[in-house]
């Protein structure tokens, strides 16, 4: 298939450039894959469409504060980083912006508790980068750090937190499971009351997840990796659900991709930890996955073909197109779809 099947037009002022408060007052698109039906409500409403038994499976990852802003020792050019992957407790791979700047051996300050040098430049043009720090590493980002906001977002952010979902437990994200950030602590009882399970899955997302496929053929990408656990416990629940005919439905095309990469590594889902490079697009059965909620994403993108997977490439250009024309706001801070 080639990644102009996946193309549609967005006006830019539908670009959601701020968050809604409440968290589940966004809007939220239903799409019934049975009967066809398109409806259009409030995630609010996500509790009359979550039934006894199902299952509902969360990434608890935290983003970090991972763009910093430096100066080269000694020249003091300036330079923007973005943190994409930990290597070890030092080094970290990184996005570097002028690139020029960052050639092997380069120094540069952060601030008074924080200093890097590039260790190696790779193929992709991202650094490994070796920091020098006083305290705790996590601290210092907490302190100087910003939230990564993808491009497409040009407001700064005045809360932090709005950029991590309320579950949010485990730092190593560069970005945000967006799908994640509609729901609330009083919306998560709600469905916890109604009888849904909710269990907790962990992938740290990269900023791969905002590269364009560049390819024309998209068999020919290659996706990013990222780091993921599942523990007995989700394994366990999730399992038996499958076992009784129950629904599983993941929150975010993260979820998805824990639970699909283990179904395919293993045949089943059992405790494990790894990385997973998996790429769902059309033709694609799920192993797992029943039903998703998840957000609006970037035109010709690998989010787009996931979702595409699950309904089909013309209905979810159709539910696109439908998005558009009633005007819902788009990407990260945007609304969002159910898909049953």
């Amino acid at each position: 298939m080639d990644k102009k099947d996946f193309n549609y037009d967005l006006p830019e002022e539908l670009i959601a450039q701020t968050p809604v408060y409440p968290r589940d007052s966004s809007r939220m698109l239903v799409y019934d894959r049975k009967s066809g039906s398109v409806e259009h409500k409030h995630f609010y409403d996500i509790v009359d469409y979550l039934n006894s038994g199902d299952v509902l499976v969360i990434n608890n990852t935290k983003v970090l504060p991972v763009r910093l802003y430096g100066e080269r020792i000694p020249t003091k050019g300036k330079i923007e980083l973005l943190l994409s992957k930990r290597l070890d407790m030092n080094e970290w791979e990184v996005l570097v912006k002028p690139g020029k700047m960052a050639r092997e051996g380069a120094c540069f300050e952060f601030s008074k508790d924080l200093r890097g040098k590039v260790e190696k430049v790779l193929a992709d043009g991202s650094r490994v980068f070796r920091f020098e720090y006083e305290g705790v590493f996590e601290d210092v980002l907490n302190r100087i750090g910003e939230m990564p906001l993808p491009h497409y977002i040009k407001q700064k952010l005045t809360d932090k937190e709005r950029y991590n979902t309320v579950y949010s437990k485990y730092e190593g994200s560069s970005a945000a499971p967006t799908a994640g950030l509609h729901f609330t602590e009083e919306l998560l009882e709600k469905l916890k009351s109604k009888g849904v399970e909710i269990v907790n899955v962990l992938l740290h997302v990269g900023l791969g997840t905002f590269r364009p496929v560049k390819e024309e053929h998209i068999e020919e990408h290659v996706m990013h990796s990222e780091y993921y656990e599942l523990t007995q416990e989700a394994a366990d629940t999730i399992n038996a659900a499958k076992n009784e005919k129950r629904r599983v439905i993941a929150v975010g095309t993260t979820s998805v991709r824990v639970l699909e990469s283990v179904a395919k590594t293993y045949g089943e889902l059992i405790p494990c930890k790894g990385y997973t490079n998996i790429f769902i697009y059309p033709p694609y059965t799920f192993k797992v996955v029943d039903a998703l909620i998840t957000n609006f994403h970037l035109p010709e993108s690998t989010l787009i073909m996931l979702v595409s997977a699950l309904c089909g490439r013309e209905q979810t250009l159709d539910l696109y197109k439908t998005a558009v024309k009633e005007r819902y706001r788009f990407f990260s801070f945007g609304d969002c779809m159910f898909i049953e």
